[in-house]
């Protein structure tokens, strides 16, 4: 499997290097640093050289590298890379060289655990973190407690501890989306995307079994008939889902059969699903642009933006970034709503409406001044962009019906949901 695992920084320095098999000598970290990090023209995550490959992630301002002989599963390979990345992250909240520097032995625990003779073994963060502290050696383990240890890190539910206990029994459900939009100066729609995921907190007792039901129109994009896949996309209001991922908890036979998740959840906080939807996509915001060069010396703006959504809804921390030519040497402006202000370090006039009320429609107007140039090189006009952030709202449809708790004690379970829409990268053409 897995013949090494190093870790450098930007400039190609080794921060962490740990052999598993033999065969394999110190100065193989030369030779990636050598290809890829000193290499500008490498762009694969992948690096074939004779017998030995080199697959790598980029964090932060850290290189996460796993070097192997052997022909191995590469998606395995990342995916291992990827969770090594989460586990450091919830261990020192940012995985960056300066946390590898000041825990390096916590981080060497770390990896002798979830990699035995370079196969990955046990990952799950809840448990690792029982026994592998960042308080240094923990002595007050008793056998007992290791043996509930070891019984959760090999039985079949790895990822939860069977005597988890809550005064109050609450599940915090999150559907989280950024919206993608990429619409042309005439108005038609280029691009249009949604990625989501659902993210859960479960304050649960003992070891409960939920179910998890979502529209009773979702359809996943993997079916190998092209004829019911058209079909579901040109159904109005169905909700097509793609590159779907679920966490381990999911029972994924039972969700192909019926579509509904069953699931033991993990203690606390996890990411339940992570998905991406690119049909019937209900953007939150129309942007009307008009963008008039007036000779050589001047731009006129005038735009419009219409909110999509429903009355009682409202968006915050709504900007947004008009681009200006370089030259630009004086601008006015006057807007319906919020407050506008030049930025010349980005070249854009900034317009921020802290509160957008669904239905309402707000407009922006301004005149810019353009210095002389001694060349007429013509403006490029990059797009308009906005950011905002919407709850109870989705751009993908999606909707929960159901949160079903199973557990033999059959206590009351209070639940919470909540929907937010975020934008990705929303950009308008004029």
């Amino acid at each position: 499997m897995i013949s090494a695992i190093i870790l450098y920084n930007q400039k190609g320095e080794v921060l962490i290097s740990r052999l598993y098999r033999d065969g394999l000598r110190r100065s193989i970290a030369d030779v990636f640093r050598i290809q890829v990090i000193s290499n500008p023209d490498s762009k694969s995550p992948v690096l074939t050289l004779g017998s030995t490959s080199f697959l790598h992630v980029k964090h932060e301002n850290i290189y996460i590298v796993a070097v192997t002989r052997s022909n191995v599963d590469a998606g395995l390979v990342f995916e291992f890379l990827y969770k090594l990345v989460s586990l450091g992250t919830s261990y020192f909240n940012k995985f960056d060289e300066n946390a590898i520097k000041n825990n390096f032995t916590l981080i060497y625990e770390l990896l002798d655990e979830i990699l035995d003779f370079g196969f990955p073994q046990n990952t799950e963060t809840d448990t690792l973190k029982q026994y592998i502290t960042t308080e240094g050696v923990r002595s007050d383990i008793t056998g007992d407690t290791s043996s509930k240890i070891t019984m959760q890190a090999t039985g079949a539910v790895s990822w939860r501890r069977p005597d988890v206990k809550y005064r109050k029994n609450e599940v915090f459900v999150d559907i989280m989306e950024d919206v993608n939009l990429l619409m042309s100066a005439t108005g038609a729609i280029l691009k249009a995307d949604v990625n989501g995921h659902i993210q859960l907190r479960a304050q649960l007792s003992g070891m409960p079994e939920c179910k998890f039901g979502l529209n009773d129109s979702l359809l996943l994009d993997v079916d190998d008939d092209p004829n019911s896949v058209e079909a579901g996309r040109a159904a109005a209001g169905s909700v097509t889902l793609e590159d779907c991922q679920f966490h381990q908890c999911v029972k994924l036979g039972k969700f192909d059969s019926n579509r509904i998740i069953n699931f033991i959840p993990p203690d606390g906080e996890f990411e339940l699903m992570r998905y991406r939807a690119v049909e019937n996509i209900n953007l939150p915001f129309k942007v009307i642009p008009q963008v008039t060069e007036v000779g050589q010396h001047k731009v006129e703006y005038n735009l419009t933006v219409k909110a999509n959504f429903g009355q009682k809804l409202f968006a915050t921390d709504v900007v947004v970034h008009i681009p200006t030519p370089l030259n630009t040497a004086n601008t006015t402006h006057t807007v319906s709503s919020g407050r506008a202000k030049y930025d010349p370090s980005e070249n854009r006039i900034e317009w921020k409406i802290g509160r957008f009320t669904g239905g309402a429609e707000f407009s922006f107007k301004a005149e810019v001044e353009l210095a002389h140039t001694a060349t007429s090189k013509p403006w490029s006009r990059p797009p308009i962009s906005m950011n905002f952030s919407l709850s109870m709202f989705t751009s993908s449809g999606i909707v929960v019906r159901y949160l079903k708790i199973f557990e033999k004690s059959n206590y009351n379970t209070v639940k919470w949901v909540r929907y937010l829409v975020r934008a990705g990268s929303y950009e308008i053409r004029f």
